[in-house]
């Protein structure tokens, strides 16, 4: 359990990637005070946490409802997991998140921006619920899955510190040091992508033939 625990924490930080979001974060708040950035990485964390508790406890019925095999699911979600990381490899982490000038301009003009674009689908995109549905199937213990839980928690109080901090991160690490931060997740998160596509092709050839 200890290892599902610490598996899993690595493997949906490293597709969340909430470091990647700082710059964004910035941009969208430009003429925030600090109790306003404190406050929309709040909201953004809470969000965050309840939309991926409720993928990953209702994903798999929600894919039954529109026909769709556990192993597409897998396949697609390991293609998007893996373009995504790829994106941060090459250094355009914004258009893996679906981010752009017209998204940053509706963000500025927007009361609160803490669900949408930040929670959803800048932190909680296609690639972070396709991993949850995938780790619910395949973890049918309760025990496991209240484990799974309590890491999305983790990550939502990482995107909080990580948000909240923005700032004075952005002031140490500067932006070749965000890029580089990027290029090693984007490593890791293409790692994840190749193999879920590998498991879900292996699981569907075996469910087509099986022996």
């Amino acid at each position: 359990m200890v290892e599902l625990f610490f598996a899993v924490l690595a493997g949906l930080f490293s597709v969340v990637n909430p470091i990647g979001v700082v710059p964004v974060f910035l941009a969208m708040t430009p003429t925030y005070t600090k109790q306003e950035r404190a406050k929309t990485a709040r909201s953004t964390a809470i969000y965050f946490t309840l939309i991926l508790i409720v993928f990953f406890v209702a994903g798999t019925y929600i894919l039954g409802f529109f026909g769709v095999s556990l192993s597409a699911m897998r396949i697609a979600g390991g293609i998007i997991i893996l373009l995504s990381g790829y994106s941060l490899l090459s250094g355009k982490q914004a258009e893996g998140r679906a981010y752009d000038k017209a998204v940053e301009d509706e963000a500025l003009t927007k009361p609160d921006i803490s669900f949408s674009p930040l929670a959803m689908p800048l932190l909680s995109g296609p690639g972070s619920i396709s991993l949850l549905i995938s780790l619910f199937s395949e973890h049918p213990d309760w025990i496991a899955r209240g484990i799974i839980v309590s890491v999305i928690v983790i990550n939502g109080l990482l995107v909080f510190l990580i948000l909240r901090s923005a700032p004075y991160l952005f002031r140490v690490l500067g932006e070749a040091g965000m890029r580089a931060l990027s290029r090693i997740m984007g490593f890791i998160v293409m790692a994840i992508g190749v193999q879920y596509i590998i498991v879900g092709i292996v699981k569907l050839v075996s469910d087509l033939h099986p022996h």
